[in-house]
């Protein structure tokens, strides 16, 4: 999966990363690379949840109508 990172350089210093795609999924860094191997961990994390999250719905769901069910979930 590729997603855009807008790196923006601060003027204390630093870098603030953030990904247009994903809604409050952003990060910093002292260097580009740096505010990139973190924003790569805060996506993983987002992701992490959002899975979670779908998971949840989907068995929620799953229990009140009373059926068993597999699903797959591509991330």
């Amino acid at each position: 999966m590729k997603l855009k990172v807008i790196l923006e350089p601060q003027p204390e210093g630093g870098y603030v990363a953030y990904v247009p795609a994903l809604p409050g999924c952003f990060s910093q860094g002292e260097t580009k690379e740096n505010a990139l191997k973190n924003i790569r961990e805060a996506i993983e994390l987002y992701l992490e949840t959002l899975e979670e999250r779908e998971l949840k719905r989907v068995k929620g769901e799953l229990v009140k109508k009373g059926e068993s069910t597999v699903v797959e979930v591509s991330v």
